[in-house]
């Protein structure tokens, strides 16, 4: 009888650019100040990729370069690349195969996939069946996004919360029982409207209408988006526990998508998970959409030790959610 795979997360790395765009900053060109945007976010900074022709793929490449080295991996011994990402340089052709050209990976299986602030997981999801399905022995996970490439800086509402960055995991066969246990994720496409960019697409092709018009940056409706993603998002964290029979003293993280601290906070709550069992960066990188997650992960990377439990949460726009089981499967070197 063979033994069960299962796809375990056995490296991490990340990258974020040098520049810094703090509150204070914010406070120089839009009506707002540090103390309104912390209390409601709890972002004080935020990090913006500069640079003639930088995209998503230029982080992207960083973090896996860095993965590579730190997992002793070379470039041929990739089977697949999967890089979550809602700002790709290009429609065509994806941040995924620059990515691969940028490190060396050739002749590889890659692809990106767009699930706004959920993307993360979903690739995730269906790196885990890759594995799984015993014909994938190395996979990495891309988490990556510019999101100040469709931030309206006139638009306090929206300019104050997102930042630029890019996180990878190695996934790869486990036999102890470590690694991805369950996940679920949802959509629902009644939410397109409240968190959306309206142009570029097929359905509103670039023109100088669509420009004036701002419909190439982040429209969103807060407190449709917020009440949304406060339910749904503890909803879906309580439900993989429940179906997991965890309780908060199993968990040893919460790994949630870095969007508002007050989303996080209730989330927590739902669980039972005390403010210390809570993975945070928010503060220092703001909502990097994809990005947010395994940026978590590799900041806290050192703090982990194998067999720990983490529930991995995120909800995004389409409405995008769902939630993560894993078990840590490496202590830190």
């Amino acid at each position: 009888m063979s033994q069960k795979i299962s796809a375990a997360i056995t490296g991490v790395a990340g990258y974020v650019p040098d520049y810094v765009l703090t509150n204070q900053e914010l406070e120089k060109i839009i009506d707002t100040n540090d103390e309104w945007i912390t209390s409601r976010t709890g972002i004080k900074e935020r990090r913006i990729l500069k640079g003639e022709g930088l995209g998503t793929s230029f982080m992207g490449a960083k973090a896996v370069e860095d993965l590579l080295k730190k997992t002793n991996t070379k470039p041929e011994e990739v089977d697949m690349l999967i890089c979550a990402t809602v700002t790709p340089d290009y429609f065509f052709p994806s941040a995924s195969n620059l990515i691969c050209k940028a490190v060396g990976i050739r002749e590889t299986a890659s692809f990106d996939l767009a699930a706004a602030c959920s993307g993360f997981l979903n690739a995730l999801g269906a790196g885990t069946a890759f594995i799984e399905s015993g014909r994938y022995k190395k996979i990495i996970v891309v988490g990556a996004d510019k999101m100040s490439s469709i931030v309206d800086y006139t638009d306090r509402t929206t300019c104050i919360l997102f930042g630029d960055g890019a996180a990878a995991v190695m996934l790869e066969p486990n036999f102890e029982g470590l690694g991805v246990q369950d996940f679920i994720l949802k959509s629902d496409g009644e939410g397109c409207e409240s968190l959306m960019q309206k142009g570029g697409g097929s359905a509103y092709p670039p023109t100088v209408e669509s420009v004036e018009s701002k419909w190439h940056y982040i429209r969103q409706e807060g407190q449709s988006v917020f009440k949304f993603a406060v339910t749904r998002m503890a909803d879906v964290s309580a439900e993989i526990m429940e179906r997991n029979h965890l309780t908060g003293d199993d968990i040893k993280y919460l790994v949630p998508h870095q969007a508002n601290k007050r989303i996080i906070d209730a989330t927590a709550n739902r669980m039972g998970v005390s403010d210390d069992k809570v993975m945070l960066n928010i503060q220092k990188y703001g909502n990097t959409t994809a990005a947010t997650i395994p940026l978590c992960l590799w900041d806290y990377e050192n703090k982990l030790k194998k067999g720990d439990n983490l529930i991995l949460a995120a909800f995004g726009g389409g409405f995008t959610w769902g939630s993560a089981y894993v078990k840590w499967a490496y202590d830190p070197k």
